[in-house]
């Protein structure tokens, strides 16, 4: 007879304690019906391990409390994996847009802290990133900016993989040839 977890394909694994979220937004909608008004409630939830993963959720229900369950449970199917720098930063920098919102991104050194603003910094704090600057543009739904900041995030490419997509050492690309100040090497290449 087959156990509960091989029926389940392996998932039985509780994966609440691993995973730390935060509230976004919350949001209160109404419908106009024949003997009033219905109200029910949307909520934007960003869960993450606080270790390179994150992703972002949204849940309508009559309650809040249930509208957050919803949304959590969502944001936990949809979380994509990003490499941080040190384990603090991101490698390089990064721009995203999702309709009218725009992000810009970029790495900074220690102690600098999240310098982003609302939804961005949520999402900043559940994937780990310590050492950002970040900035907002456009549009200030904190849906789009939420998508748009995940958007970025998704060309996020550690020297490994770079090294590894090219068939290179990881020296390699890290390596930078330095000329003469204020000159570019492959100009003094091509004068030599």
């Amino acid at each position: 007879m087959a156990r509960d977890d091989n029926r389940r394909g392996g998932r039985d694994r509780d994966e609440a304690p691993e995973f730390a979220d935060r509230l976004v937004a919350i949001n209160r909608v109404s419908k106009t019906v024949k003997g009033g008004k219905r109200f029910g409630f949307a909520a934007l939830v960003v869960v993450g391990d606080q270790k390179g993963r994150v992703g972002f959720g949204k849940g309508k229900a009559k309650e809040v409390p249930e509208a957050i369950r919803k949304a959590t449970e969502q944001a936990k199917r949809g979380m994509i994996r990003v490499p941080l720098r040190e384990g603090r930063t991101l490698h390089h920098d990064g721009y995203g847009r999702h309709g009218a919102g725009k992000v810009i991104m970029r790495t900074a050194p220690q102690g600098t802290g999240i310098i982003a603003g609302g939804p961005m910094r949520a999402v900043f704090e559940m994937l780990g990133v310590q050492d950002v600057v970040a900035k907002s543009v456009g549009t200030q739904n904190p849906y789009n900016m939420i998508r748009a900041t995940l958007d970025a995030l998704q060309f996020q490419a550690s020297p490994r993989h770079v090294a590894q997509r090219r068939g290179k050492k990881v020296a390699d690309i890290l390596k930078r040839d330095e000329g003469p100040k204020g000159e570019h090497p492959a100009d003094t290449a091509a004068e030599a």
